[in-house]
């Protein structure tokens, strides 16, 4: 069963000027992230727009990631639903269609128990054929699930990692928690956070700026992974603390869309009540991707 690693960037959806799906815009995309040097595709994820979609939707955009991917990179679906039933549905369509695990965020609004997180994610991997990865993101969700508890869902059959988009402390102790249990991967879900959690011992980031420079992305995990080289990690992560900061500067993903207009790839609008970027912030992101160098790369 696949455990993600690595690099893993979180695609936006790109948008015609209707608001429907620009699939070809999403097929340069993924041809931009393939030549990156990625390790694997987010599809349908918060960047993604997922909530805003019908189920119809969700399922066109990830059997399009699937078939475009083509077995050059893993994708990971974006599966999470309110209920635990149509979560189990869409899973076991994103493995039919060739995703290779699926991202499920943690009950939330309809608050429950412990227990109930903990069957709600035992239920959907025991249904599914690909690995269920946990998308732990309590500023968006408003529940938090602590260290302790995440560890203990690590270790039903079928879970084989987590997305965590919480805070450093949090994320150094799930990884000393877990770090015996050689059939789950953390991936911090905060560029910030992706030197420290690889050089704790964690297995990779999943982000938006992955979308916006790839290659450097990419560099940043084999210096820490692949060539223990720190100094020169920490180096490279410098140069891209603007572009880590900016990115957060308005809302997401209509700050990722601008950047990616700005590299000359689709970007579009984003669904109400999701709003576009502002002309400061497209100004501001073009400057910051020159300074990367990543303007001489833009694509015609």
């Amino acid at each position: 069963m696949y455990k993600p690693f690595g690099m893993i960037p979180a695609l936006p959806t790109p948008m015609n000027e209707d608001k429907s799906i620009d699939f070809k815009g999403l097929e340069q995309l993924i041809e931009h992230l393939v030549d990156g040097g990625m390790n694997c595709l987010l599809v349908g994820g918060s960047t993604g727009e997922y909530s805003l979609m019908s189920m119809e939707e969700r399922k066109k955009v990830i059997k399009f990631v699937c078939e475009t991917s083509n077995g050059r990179l893993p994708v990971m679906a974006g599966t999470g639903c309110h209920r635990t039933e149509d979560t189990i549905e869409l899973t076991k369509y994103a493995a039919e269609v060739g995703a290779d695990c699926a991202l499920v965020i943690n009950p939330y609004y309809m608050t429950t128990s412990r227990q109930g997180i903990i069957d709600h994610y035992k239920a959907v991997a025991e249904n599914s054929s690909i690995g269920i990865v946990i998308y732990h993101y309590p500023d968006a969700t408003g529940v938090e699930l602590d260290p302790e508890l995440i560890n203990e869902i690590s270790h039903i059959d079928g879970i084989v990692g987590i997305k965590n988009t919480a805070d450093g402390q949090h994320t150094s102790k799930l990884i000393a928690l877990t770090k015996a249990n050689p059939n789950f991967a953390v991936l911090t879900g905060f560029e910030h956070l992706i030197l420290p959690t690889l050089a704790l011992g964690g297995h990779g980031a999943i982000g938006v700026v992955h979308n916006l420079a790839p290659k450097k992305i990419a560099k940043l995990y084999d210096l820490i992974v692949n060539e223990n080289n720190l100094k020169e990690a920490t180096k490279l992560n410098q140069e891209l603390l603007d572009l880590y900061n900016v990115i957060e500067e308005e809302t997401i993903p209509g700050t990722v869309k601008a950047g990616l207009e700005a590299l000359g790839l689709p970007g579009g609008s984003s669904r109400l009540p999701l709003v576009p970027a502002s002309e400061t912030f497209k100004s501001k992101i073009e400057t910051v991707l020159n300074e990367l160098g990543e303007l001489r790369l833009k694509q015609h």
